[in-house]
């Protein structure tokens, strides 16, 4: 056993000394491990004197040595853990400096011009509420926490259930039967621990609306029913902050910024009055194609971005239509309604 142990040696600092990497040298050390073992097996009479040892205690060496590395492995596990929230905190308390983790976590955002270090503390400072955690929330919840939007507000009254998992990625199988703001919070926590998020589990009604956008900078509405469309861009309009709007149905999405605050009809200006009953199915109704939310989605948390950075030319004034079936997109020119009783003498 003892030349073993200095072959086994002279493979590791060997290696070392010629700038092997550490992953080929325990492959080798494994594959010189497997090639005693086999040799054991075959010839344990002959070979068990010569190695010090029958294939047995070759086994419960290899299991002692297979829990050691399992247990430091697991110890730099929680010690990255800890490091990462300690950080976090640190984050957190400092609302002036990003943490190192921080820093390479935005690194891809910070050396884009459009954005830099300025536009990120932008987006460390905001404030997005998300009218809805299902298709359209899905992604546009997983993109805002990924981007670093430093608070995070989640409005939905609704459970997960088997038939969102088809295209509402943010949810899993194990989520079932929880509310889904919950659901996407614990994800968008797990995603990014320098985010807080705010769960909402009720329906977005008047009488709370209006308290509840006012302690937010920016709304985006993924919502499926016209009621609460109207609702939200009602409320979006009083408290004079833009509103992404988002809507999808079977291979087609749209997406546009309404922002009457700044010279952008909104939404009652271009869709005065909702369609008449049964004029416009459902999902469950017509059916909607996997990843077209998650296209309309990150859309949306695209726009998001670019209005809180300051980043680009966001989509107001203007209706992106894409249609997934032809690969096709079009934009839309928006305009405001001067007899709006929404948004009318809201610019400025």
């Amino acid at each position: 056993m003892l030349g073993v142990v200095v072959l086994a040696a002279a493979i590791w600092f060997g290696g070392a000394a010629m700038r092997v990497p550490t992953r080929v040298r325990w492959v080798v050390l494994g594959l010189l491990y497997l090639a005693i073992l086999g040799a054991l097996f075959l010839q344990p009479q002959t070979l068990g004197v010569r190695l010090g040892g029958s294939a047995g205690e070759w086994l419960v060496l290899g299991g002692l040595g297979l829990a050691i590395w399992a247990y430091m492995r697991g110890l730099r596990w929680l010690r990255g853990r800890a490091d990462g929230a300690k950080e976090a905190a640190e984050g957190a308390g400092k609302p002036g400096a990003f943490s190192a983790s921080e820093l390479n976590r935005y690194a891809r955002h910070i050396i884009l011009h459009e954005i830099g270090g300025l536009g990120q503390k932008r987006l460390r400072d905001a404030r997005v509420l998300v009218i809805g955690a299902g298709g359209l929330g899905a992604p546009v919840l997983q993109y805002l926490a990924a981007a670093g939007v430093g608070t995070i507000g989640v409005v939905d009254d609704d459970v997960v259930d088997s038939s969102n998992l088809q295209r509402q990625v943010i949810h899993k199988d194990q989520a079932i039967g929880m509310p889904k703001v919950h659901s996407a919070a614990a994800e968008m926590r797990a995603q990014n621990p320098f985010v807080t998020v705010r769960p909402y589990h009720r329906r977005l009604d008047q009488a709370t609306a209006a308290a509840l956008f006012a302690d937010y900078d920016l709304v985006l509405d993924g919502t499926d029913n016209f009621d609460t469309r109207y609702l939200v861009n009602a409320a979006a309009v009083a408290a004079r902050i833009p509103l992404v709007s988002g809507a999808l149905s079977q291979w087609e999405g749209q997406v546009a910024v309404f922002d009457p605050a700044h010279g952008a009809p909104c939404y009652a200006c271009v869709f005065p009055t909702p369609p008449a009953p049964g004029l416009v199915p459902s999902c469950a109704e017509a059916g909607v194609l996997a990843p077209l939310p998650g296209v309309i989605g990150s859309m949306m948390a695209a726009e998001a971005v670019k209005i809180i950075a300051g980043a680009g030319k966001p989509l107001a004034g203007r209706m992106l239509i894409y249609d997934a079936l032809y690969a096709e997109s079009r934009i839309m020119t928006l305009h405001r309604r001067e007899d709006c009783q929404v948004c009318a003498g809201t610019i400025g």
